[in-house]
């Protein structure tokens, strides 16, 4: 699943008329960039959420692609549960649909990784010194297995969530109704030592702004050649 609804505010005035999935990042749209790095790994369905300028998104995405419209915002949570009945009870992907990265050969390690038995979602997190762009101060810690802990009150933590996860329908069972956070879901399964991560290898780039796009898309397009 691609997420795709949201509103991009912070990327204003390119956002006043045009999604920003929709934007151009060194001659190729973050959606267009996403659905490759899907099409790298065996996917029998790619789902894709709307909200904001859906009919742009929806004429934009590949054929076949199923649509979850939001009639209002849902946030990831409430995305993701919502689509659940297109996208099945296997093990699948959510994509932030307004990321830019390196190396699709992590979904690829993040399905040798997978283990139903002992996860409820699998984050691919990103080395601090790897996220371009990004300022806070790191969200997880990790363990040699790969099980999370949060950063919590530490200074900082060496890994930040990059927008790619793997997961199940299993891990919205008892979820709120309406707009949450996948956040609430991740505590959940945080709690029960059910949460892990796996670390790319590639770049991320935190496109936040029109003046992140103009300091990092050099960076894209020479990583991209």
């Amino acid at each position: 699943m691609i997420l795709a609804a949201g509103l991009g505010l912070r990327m204003r005035p390119l956002t006043d008329t045009l999604p920003k999935p929709l934007i151009l990042v060194a001659g190729k749209t973050m959606l267009q960039r996403a659905f490759d790095h899907l099409h790298t790994v065996s996917i029998s369905k790619i789902v894709v959420n709307t909200h904001y300028l859906a009919p742009l998104i929806e004429q934009a995405v590949q054929p076949g692609t199923l649509i979850s419209y939001e009639d209002v915002l849902l946030e990831t949570g409430g995305g993701i549960k919502k689509a659940l009945p297109l996208l099945g009870n296997t093990p699948f992907f959510t994509l932030n649909g307004d990321s830019v990265w390196t190396g699709s050969e992590s979904l690829k390690e993040m399905e040798k990784f997978w283990d139903a038995n002992k996860m409820d979602s699998l984050l691919l997190l990103i080395p601090r010194e790897k996220a371009h762009g990004y300022e806070g101060k790191g969200d997880f810690f990790m363990s040699e297995e790969g099980r999370l802990t949060r950063c919590g009150t530490a200074s900082e933590a060496p890994y930040v969530y990059g927008g790619i996860q793997l997961t199940t329908s299993r891990l919205f069972d008892d979820s709120p109704e309406g707009a949450f956070s996948l956040n609430v879901l991740w505590d959940r399964a945080l709690n029960k030592g059910r949460l892990f991560g796996c670390v790319h290898k590639g770049d991320w780039f935190h496109i936040s702004t029109p003046q992140d796009l103009a300091r990092y898309e050099p960076m894209v397009e020479k990583r991209y050649r």
